[in-house]
């Protein structure tokens, strides 16, 4: 059986720039976060080259704190660190996709 789109997940890049209006980076990390799979974790540097702005693993945190709609709980630090806060609501999402979390941590994997 086809695991479905959560129902708080935005269901299109057009969706959500025709709600809050998209700078092209956004629409790039937006396009890349809403490609990333169920159970699939990716660091904020991987979202960042993979939308074609290497070393902007910072802004797409603020991509991520703007932007409602988006899968944030997918994206940890690049040592696998989850969210300073709220942890354990990030790694009850991660666990609830069958991601293991272990002591604050995942292993990147896309």
């Amino acid at each position: 059986m086809a695991r479905q789109r959560p129902p708080h997940l935005a269901a299109s890049v057009d969706e959500l720039d025709e709600t809050v209006g998209l700078t092209d980076f956004e629409r790039a990390v937006v396009t890349v976060l809403l490609a990333t799979g169920v159970g699939d974790v990716m660091s904020y540097g991987d979202v960042a080259a993979e939308a074609g702005y290497p070393g902007a693993a910072r802004a797409v945190g603020g991509v991520l704190r703007r932007i409602d709609g988006l899968p944030w709980w997918r994206v940890v630090n690049a040592a696998g660190r989850l969210i300073p806060h709220d942890p354990e609501r990030q790694a009850a999402l991660l666990r609830a996709e069958g991601t293991p979390v272990t002591g604050g941590r995942v292993v990147p994997r896309r």
